[in-house]
């Protein structure tokens, strides 16, 4: 589990195919307090280190199936590529952004980068099944980063970043065209099936009623609340 606040900016130091793809991350994180095993989110994936060393400067290894190539744009990695990373929450952490599963629902693309003033306006393009759970002011993980949409227009919303946020992860770097990690906000999915069970329920139940009332009887209302 994770939060949204990138604590360093990784760079690619090696990409080896071996059945699944091996990465090399260089990081400013302590490698002693990194276990084989844990887990750290780059670019918002959760991945597996499976090996940890300091020269030429501190670096982990993950491993990448298929699957999550396939899912995420991890397709686009590359030697030198900056990545945002974050550890895994561990009990007593400030939880500064919002809960972050690392588990990538779809990919958004960069439509438009404007400056205002010192900040940058970014308007991005999500899958048609994922735009329904975006919304004003709700929140969103892109490539690992937690932020607050601004606002909305059918699958397009906007985001904008201050000098801070773009100081500290690679989003100081975005472009148009750019194919980015989303996952959506966890609570958003939990309402949002929330609502489709209540709504299935309400249905049944006025078919019920129907059925017992004679099928040549009007299908009764959506029941409407007393003063």
């Amino acid at each position: 589990m994770f939060t949204g606040i990138v604590t360093d900016m990784g760079e690619i130091l090696s990409l080896r195919q071996e059945g699944d793809l091996n990465a090399r991350i260089g990081t400013r994180y302590d490698i002693d307090t990194i276990d084989i095993g844990a887990s750290i989110a780059c670019d918002g994936v959760c991945l597996t280190v499976i090996a940890v060393g300091a020269e030429p400067m501190n670096w982990f290894d993950v491993q990448i199936s298929a699957e999550s190539v396939s899912k995420t744009n991890l397709d686009t990695w590359a030697v030198g590529r900056r990545v945002n990373l974050e550890r895994a929450l561990k009990v007593g952490d400030e939880l500064g952004g919002h809960i972050v599963s690392g588990h990538v629902d779809g990919l958004a693309i960069v439509t438009k980068v404007n400056d205002e003033g010192d900040s940058t306006r970014v308007t991005l393009e999500a899958p048609p099944d994922l735009a329904r759970f975006i919304a004003p002011k709700g929140s969103v993980t892109l490539n690992g980063t937690s932020l607050t949409v601004n606002e909305v227009d059918g699958a397009s919303f906007g985001i904008n970043f201050i000098p801070h946020t773009k100081a500290v992860t690679t989003w100081g770097r975005v472009a148009v065209g750019d194919a980015v990690n989303l996952e959506i906000d966890t609570l958003a999915r939990y309402v949002a099936r929330l609502a489709e069970t209540i709504g299935a329920g309400l249905v049944t139940i006025r078919v019920r009623r129907w059925k017992r009332a004679g099928r040549g009887a009007a299908m009764p209302g959506p029941a409407r609340a007393r003063n």
